[in-house]
């Protein structure tokens, strides 16, 4: 025989072999739905609610709940998917029964509110360290959570870790938002939370992303080239110890890895919308993308100003994913922390121009360009010196009433006062403003936070007054104001809220951009 035809021989018997492995582990394929899909599960009511799985190829599926009955069959790779029609709220425990050769019974099961809460440490904050959170965790009614297991992966997964228990979720903020949701609609809150601490939104970003963002591009190929880094992470995930601390904090910090294994296999779960509550770590660099050493790629992020932008197209492709242009994302923007910073010692760390998250908050709000968003107001709450404050029950409380009113289609003051327009009088400006009934100030004071400036751009503080449902501004030393800066700062001195004690949103009337001085 020939060396070819040897050769020939023996890459069809390999083919063949490779063939029979692959046929072998198709046809053994038991009847299994997706991980989300188990007892004490909460289902989306008001929608189309896909429920899928795997089974052996060509295998005819059933899937019973609530008086319907689905059937299916498997495709060749052994994946289906059912569609039940919308579901009413529901407290009443049902079965779901799955069959195929096997029956799967899944028990407990309740319809009602279902959302994402995802993020990085403030959303993974627990719930046990906020003391007014942790006073209210016995009296939570008609909450489940699923915790999705933190880990990460180099391809898109197709499943998820983590089970449904009719516990509230660990996190402050996804609890406090459960919580008050129950409360004003009585149904039962599901809460998917997938967050870890110091992730940027990189983290979070589908690979796909990187034919959009070139600088998304550049560190998925970093990451690709970079076999070393790549072998840490492989070495940490199969440790049977497990991995410590500082590998911890090594994988949440690259790009993609989260998504692939705590965000994609959750679609397209049907459910409400989205929380998110990330920024914090985007927040290290004002402009553009920084230089960094090679051995440093990995914390490579796009800055505040291009952040905004990010966000709105990782809505869209998350609502991609989900197969849903409905889906609502609500934004919790970041609240007060830290005095600012300057390299130029003639201005106040505190002024309108110092580098601050007030240029992070002003891009968070571009994903209200985008319908079926929100952003939930902190501008009065967080801590001059700690990034991980305490006040999150209120953050909880907002996102509720955001939900009850953009979702739910409920009558409910939802945000705070929002810039309208600004006009000119002599030497003031008079600021109106949306969302203004019983505008006042939650001391009592004259309102506080508002800076004003001419055509020179020198900013001085205003002096600020009431007038109805208006703020009046002026400084002695500007004759003919033009633009007016409210609330930008790092932790800005606030009061001024409406009828419901929802804080004002911060804004900017000019148009100059932050660039490092």
């Amino acid at each position: 025989m020939t060396l070819p035809t040897m050769m020939k021989n023996t890459s069809i018997t390999t083919l063949f072999v490779f063939l029979l492995f692959n046929i072998a582990i198709a046809y053994s394929q038991e009847l299994r739905p997706s991980n989300l899909f188990c007892d004490n599960m909460v289902l989306q009511h008001g929608v189309s609610v896909p429920v899928w799985g795997t089974a052996k190829p060509n295998e005819k599926i059933t899937v019973k709940f609530a008086n319907q009955r689905t059937t299916t069959k498997s495709g060749k790779d052994g994946r289906w998917m059912v569609k039940l029609a919308p579901l009413q709220a529901s407290k009443t425990p049902r079965e779901m029964i799955i069959s195929g050769n096997t029956e799967i019974v899944l028990s407990n099961v309740v319809v009602g509110e279902v959302w994402i809460c995802s993020g990085q440490s403030n959303m993974q904050f627990s719930a046990a360290n906020v003391p007014e959170l942790k006073a209210l965790l016995p009296t939570a009614e008609n909450i489940r959570s699923f915790e999705v297991k933190r880990t990460v992966s180099f391809k898109e997964e197709e499943d998820v870790s983590g089970n449904w228990a009719v516990i509230p979720p660990s996190s402050a903020v996804a609890f406090g938002f459960a919580y008050f949701l129950e409360k004003a609609e009585e149904i039962p809150i599901g809460i998917i939370h997938a967050s870890w601490g110091s992730s940027s939104i990189e983290a979070w970003m589908p690979r796909d992303m990187a034919k959009e963002f070139s600088y998304f591009k550049d560190i998925m190929e970093a990451l690709d080239a970079d076999t070393s880094t790549r072998d840490r992470i492989s070495a940490s995930l199969d440790s049977p110890e497990g991995w410590s601390n500082k590998e911890d904090i090594f994988m949440r910090r690259q790009p993609n890895i989260l998504y692939n294994a705590m965000i994609k296999p959750l679609a397209p779960y049907a459910c409400s919308g989205l929380i998110w509550y990330q920024g914090e770590r985007n927040t290290r660099y004002i402009s553009g993308v920084p230089e960094v050493s090679e051995a440093n790629w990995y914390h490579r992020v796009i800055g505040i100003n291009e952040y905004g932008d990010v966000l709105k197209s990782w809505v869209k492709r998350y609502r991609k994913e989900w197969k849903n242009n409905k889906m609502h994302f609500a934004i919790v923007m970041l609240p007060g922390y830290g005095k600012g910073t300057s390299n130029n010692p003639d201005i106040d760390p505190q002024s309108p121009t110092a580098l601050s998250w007030a240029w992070m908050r002003e891009s968070q709000l571009k994903v209200l360009d985008l319908p079926y968003t929100s952003v939930a107001n902190t501008i009065d709450l967080g801590d001059v010196t700690n990034i991980h404050p305490k006040d999150k029950l209120p953050v909880g409380q907002r996102l509720a009433l955001l939900a009850e009113k953009y979702v739910l289609n409920k009558d409910v003051v939802a945000e705070g006062p929002v810039l309208k327009e600004v006009k000119t009088q002599n030497n003031a400006l008079i600021i109106h403003f949306n969302n203004a009934k019983g505008l006042k100030t939650i001391d009592g004071n004259a309102p506080s936070g508002f800076w004003i400036c001419d055509e020179s751009l020198q900013w001085k503080v205003a002096e600020a007054k009431l007038e109805g449902e208006s703020v009046v501004i002026s400084n002695d030393k500007i004759s003919r104001p033009r633009y007016v800066r409210y609330a930008f700062a790092g932790k800005p001195n606030v009061n001024l809220v409406n009828g419901s004690n929802l804080p004002a949103y911060p804004f900017r009337t000019d148009k100059e951009i932050p660039t490092e001085e």
